[in-house]
């Protein structure tokens, strides 16, 4: 392990919309929170404070169901959060707003799932290159962050693919791994190694909360 001071990243997906679990929306604009996911957004905030009280900076994937999740956390701290593309969905391609009952129902469903590393979405991105850019991001803040917390906000694939990372499991076994709208994933980061603090802790609000 490096000598240096770790950075804290706090990997925040964003709340629920209405076609959450219902439809593969990727890239595609226009997708909002809807009443619970802006409710699930503030308890998010509530918790981040909670537990990480001194932020040194907010990121966001561009897409705007992350943006409105992140709103919730700058309103409490008076932080502006930064887009940052490394954190965006992962680009499904031509599966792009597919309901998921029928993406399942592909013959090519079955790669995805069991050979997760070595599958391109058809006139997308691999989560192999998913994955290589979300370790960048966390590199860029070992650099620019030791000792201290970031907050990004992204969605679940990219939470998935660093929980793979930190636990040293293969890409292969993402779909092992849950993560729920709104939940906090939290890992520590310095060069050369990274550990998984948390997986997909999720507090209501004004509630002490629970860990799934």
């Amino acid at each position: 392990m490096s000598a240096a001071k770790p950075v804290t990243v706090v990997l925040v997906r964003h709340g629920k919309t209405p076609t959450t679990g219902k439809v593969l929306p990727g890239r595609a604009p226009g997708l909002h929170l809807s009443p619970e996911g802006r409710q699930e957004a503030g308890a998010a905030a509530e918790s981040v404070v909670r537990l990480h009280p001194k932020i040194a900076a907010i990121y966001t994937s561009p897409m705007e169901r992350a943006v409105e999740t992140a709103a919730e956390l700058a309103s409490i701290t008076g932080m502006e959060p930064e887009p940052l593309p490394a954190l965006i969905e992962c680009d499904f391609g031509e599966w792009t707003g597919l309901e998921l009952a029928k993406v399942r129902r592909k013959k090519e469903w079955q790669a995805v799932v069991l050979s997760a590393s070595r599958f391109r979405f058809p006139g997308g991105e691999s989560l192999s290159e998913l994955q290589a850019r979300m370790q960048d991001a966390i590199a860029g803040w070992v650099q620019a962050y030791a000792g201290k917390t970031v907050v990004a906000y992204t969605h679940a694939d990219p939470i998935r693919a660093m929980a793979c990372d930190a636990l040293g499991m293969h890409l292969d076994a993402i779909h092992r791994i849950n993560v729920h709208t709104a939940s906090l994933t939290t890992v520590v980061a310095a060069s050369g190694w990274m550990r998984l603090e948390s997986l997909n802790v999720k507090f209501p609000r004004g509630e002490r909360g629970k860990v799934g």
